[in-house]
Parts: C-alpha cells; sequence; structure tokens
C-alpha cells in the first residue's frame, strides 16, 4: 500500500511508477540542526586540517608545517538550497560573522538572505555548502564551468545528495588547486560502499579511490543526520506517516 520512506530525499523511488499505486511518504524534516551542524563541522575540519593534526599527534608529530587554515570571520559563504537545513545552515554561519548568499529554484522571500543567481554565488564565495534535493535541474549542478567560475582556493561542502557534483570535475579542481579543501559526506556511487565494512576489501571504485588521496578532502559516510535526537524524529515520523495511512487521515508527507 505505501512506501515509507525514513529520509527526506526521494531520488531512489520511480515516483512515476508509483503514481496511483503506491503511496510514497517521507520524512521531510527530522532535524535540519543535526545535518546543518554536521556540514559546519566538515567545514571546520577541512579549513583548520584537525583530522591530519589528531592523526600526527597520535604519532607525537607536533609540527604544525601544512596545517595553516583561514578565518572565516567576515568571508562569503554561498548557500544552495534553503530548505530547513539550508537555513540552519545560513544562522550558524552567520554565527561565525559571515556574508552569507543563498540561491534557491524557489526562493523563501521570508528568509533574511539574500538570493542571488548560481553565477554571482559561484564568484563572491569562499565557502559554498550545498543542501538541496537530487532533481533534474540540480544534477552535478557542480560541474567543470561551475568550478570554473568560482573563487581560488574556495571550499566546497556537500551533506545533500552525492550527484550534485560531477565527481571527475571536483578531482580536476583539486589538482588544478582551485579548490582549497572538500567536505563530502555523500557520494555519486555510494551505493554498496556506504555503511559497509570494506576495510578488508579491494576498492573497486577507482574514482572514489582517487578524491581519498587529496589531504584537503575529507569523505564521510553519510552519517550527517546521525544524531540520537534525529534518529528518534525519523521513527516518529514514519510511524506518524503509517498511522495516517491505516486511520484514513490526510497524508500530509506524501511525495
Amino acid at each position: 500500500k505505501a512506501i515509507l520512506l525514513r529520509s527526506a530525499g526521494f531520488n531512489h523511488v520511480d515516483i512515476e511508477a508509483a503514481r496511483g499505486k503506491l503511496h510514497v511518504l517521507r520524512v521531510p524534516s527530522y532535524s535540519p540542526e543535526a545535518v546543518a551542524e554536521y556540514a559546519t563541522a566538515m567545514l571546520l575540519t577541512v579549513n583548520r586540517f584537525t583530522h591530519r593534526a589528531y592523526t600526527r599527534t597520535r604519532d607525537f608529530n607536533m609540527s604544525i608545517n601544512g596545517l595553516m587554515g583561514t578565518d572565516l570571520h567576515q568571508k562569503t559563504a554561498g548557500i544552495i538550497g534553503t530548505g530547513k537545513i539550508g537555513q540552519s545552515m545560513i544562522r550558524i554561519l552567520k554565527g561565525f560573522r559571515m556574508k552569507v548568499y543563498a540561491y534557491d529554484l524557489y526562493p523563501n522571500q521570508n528568509l533574511d538572505v539574500e538570493y542571488v543567481d548560481l553565477k554571482e554565488l559561484f564568484e563572491k564565495s569562499h565557502v559554498i555548502s550545498l543542501h538541496c534535493p537530487l532533481t533534474k535541474e540540480t544534477h552535478h549542478i557542480i560541474d567543470k564551468d561551475a568550478i570554473r567560475a568560482m573563487q581560488q582556493g574556495v571550499y566546497l561542502i556537500n551533506t545533500s545528495r552525492g550527484a550534485l557534483i560531477d565527481t571527475n570535475a571536483l578531482i580536476d579542481g583539486l589538482l588544478e588547486k582551485k579548490i582549497a579543501g572538500v567536505g563530502l559526506d555523500v557520494y555519486e556511487e555510494e551505493s554498496g560502499v556506504f555503511y559497509e565494512d570494506l576495510s578488508d576489501k579491494i576498492i573497486q571504485d577507482n574514482t572514489l579511490a582517487r578524491l581519498m588521496t587529496f589531504p584537503n578532502v575529507l569523505v564521510t559516510s553519510h552519517m550527517g543526520f546521525f544524531t540520537s535526537e534525529a534518529m528518534q524524529a525519523i521513527a516518529i515520523e514514519t510511524m506518524e506517516n503509517a498511522r495516517a495511512l491505516e486511520k484514513g487521515l490526510e497524508l500530509v508527507n506524501e511525495v
């Protein structure tokens, strides 16, 4: 009767095939703060190299060579997608006293942020964070041309969907040193890799393996949502969706 998604995203479901046959119910907002806080953590990590510093000091290597970051204070951030997670990210970065620009196909006129087109966002932003769903319009929204338009030394964070970024174009941008740091909690071809322990396996994905060799790239396994509060909210909302279906109530979370 229904597909109960435990996520906000629904790009992994063939909505047209389900239409009129199966109800598709999602959890549109479980803990936007969890994801936004995690995106901020990734930004701070790749900017200040805390992941590398941790590895060094475990071996009692206390050298700080190569670990210089930059101030976020008074820098400019570009937020792509201004749903609840994007809005939370905007609040956080404004707390760093950053100038924030935003882009969304459907701007929220009640939001205290300056909307610009993508080209202007790319050109002006020192930090770009992705918080939009994966659609035909947003697939590879970060591609070769987008990276070419960005500032030298830009930081790029993606906690939304892997295919928002053309990974090969990203690698080229890293090789050209156009991009100062990247935080990825998602990846284009993450199926069969993320959430699995492959530590004793030979990785077959050459693109992912290449990406992992960059010292200024942090890849984590789609865990931005993973807080106790978010997991509880997901469980409750999923069961509420099931109850609404069973009782014939309005399906407010239907895709």
